[in-house]
This record gives C-alpha cells, structure tokens and sequence, in this order.
C-alpha cells in the first residue's frame, strides 16, 4: 500500500499497519529522451487532490454532464475508516472528507468537500469514488480546472504513463510493463493489475495516484501499491500469481489497478448502478 504515516513521519507509508520504505522524498524518474521530456511536461497537476494520506484526483465518466456532482477518485485503502476487508463493498456511506484541488503547478487552489462515499472496495479493485458537494461545472467556473476523464477501454502494454500525485507533487514517468492475472497482498487479491517498467518507483503517499496515458491525456489505472522488501504475498509486498497458481514475486516494482471498468457502473447523474449490464465491480 501507498499511505504515508501521521505526524513527524508523514513522508512515509502506512497500508493499514503496514510501513513503506522510510526516510526518502520521491522524486519524479528522470526521462530517458527528449520525447520523453515532452510526454512528462504536457502532463501536470491540475484536477489532482491531495488528502490527508494519499494522493486522488477529480474524475469523470465518458458520460458525465457538467451538472453531475462530481466524484474524487483514490484507493480503497485510503479510506478515512481504514481498508476495508477482503470481500468489503461500500456504496453510498455519508462522508464529509476533505480533498485539497491543485492547479497545473501544484499549488492548492481549493477545498472541496464529499457528502458521500460513493463506492469502495478493496476487492479485485483498490478504488474509492467520493461524491463531491460540488459540480463539475461549479469547480470549473471557480477554479478553472477541469475533470479528469476516465478512460473506457483497457490500458494497452508499453504505454508511456504518468503517474501524478498530489500528496508530494511528483510526477513519475514510464510504461506499462503487462497486466498480472492475479495480485495478492496479505488478505486482498486485485484482478487483472498493471505493472509499471521500474522507472515509476512510486512510495508513500502515492496511493490513490491517477495515472494518466501521456498521449491521450485519459486515466487509464490508480496507482496502488508496490514490493518494497521482496516479501511473498505479504502486506506491502504484493506478489503475482498468474492463471496456473505460479507464483512470482518483483522487488521493487509498482502497481495499480485499472479503471476502465469503473465506467462501466455509473449510471446518468453520476449515480453508480451496479446492476448495469458490462458493470462488473464488487456488490455488496
């Protein structure tokens, strides 16, 4: 897990109770070519939050209107109640957590406020989507940011990324390495995962990260957690388990979870509807 520790650590991880790598700022991976550079500076942080343990951004679906509340995207396990179980879904919970909008240097910009916690779960998928009190049509004519989009087809192998926190204002840049059948850490199992090349070598305070396809623009996963001891399988050392039970374990390699199927779930007026046909995301 990506968290960050409360009080004089803050700039490391806690996943629950576990601790990430301590004593180190990130800093964004150096790009290898000048196309590289160019890829990394059209993405910025605009649209991006910080919360007060992880990183988010404010999301649209393909379908949104500007009159629809909008939603904030982050982890599962960035909830303000603690992560949830293995097998947890929460829909429509009251919340009035606090997200800080950043513009396209960084700076916070704004307070935006949740009225409910949508959806969440850490169950095939480590996403939470809080409902904003505010529109996205509101948070544009008073902040000039717009959305992020959501993209609505499944990330493709090789393609250059950006991962974009707004908890350390770091933007890390590399690819997408594959998909995993299977991640496992301690009692969670996330399905179909992306794995980043190991020049995104995200740390605490990353989670809930967008990650945002450098040609399109569009959010294609959420950045979750990683391997930092080499551990099997194990709270903050996630392993991958492919479709004939083989287990392999990367040191040192990120990941995060796909978004695409999100999309697939939230009905006209931004209201989520798990009954949708395609929608495939845990029911409660």
């Amino acid at each position: 897990m990506r968290r960050p520790l409360i009080g004089a650590l803050s700039a490391l991880l806690l996943g629950g109770a576990g601790l990430a790598t301590a004593g180190v700022t990130p800093a964004a991976a150096a790009p290898d070519t000048a196309e590289a550079k160019a890829k990394v500076k059209a993405v910025d942080f605009a649209g991006t939050v910080a919360l007060s343990n992880c990183s988010g951004s404010v999301v649209r679906m393909p379908n949104s209107a500007d009159s629809d509340p909008a939603f904030v995207m982050s982890n599962g396990h960035c909830l303000e109640s603690g992560m949830p179980s293995a097998g947890q879904v929460i829909v429509n919970k009251a919340s009035t957590r606090s997200f800080t909008l950043l513009n396209s240097s960084g700076s916070g910009v704004a307070t935006l406020r949740a009225t409910k916690i949508a959806y969440a779960t850490m169950t095939d998928t480590d996403v939470s989507l809080y409902q904003l009190s505010s529109t996205y049509a509101q948070i544009q004519q008073s902040y000039g940011i717009k959305a992020l989009q959501l993209s609505d087809s499944h990330p493709v192998q090789g393609t250059g990324i950006n991962v974009v926190s707004g908890y350390w204002k770091k933007i890390y840049s590399c690819n997408i390495d594959g998909f995993v059948y299977r991640l496992k850490e301690d009692e969670w199992t996330w399905k179909d995962s992306v794995r980043y090349t190991s020049a995104c070598n995200t740390i605490g305070g990353t989670s809930g990260s967008p990650v945002v396809d450098s040609a399109s623009g569009k959010v294609v996963a959420i950045n979750n957690t990683g391997n930092e001891d080499g551990g099997r399988c194990t709270l903050n050392n996630p392993c991958e388990v492919d479709a004939n039970g083989t287990v392999t374990v990367r040191k040192g390699i990120n990941y995060a979870q796909e978004t695409y199927g999100i999309t697939k779930c939230v009905a006209a007026g931004n209201k989520i509807n798990l009954s949708l046909a395609g929608c495939e995301l845990p029911k409660p």
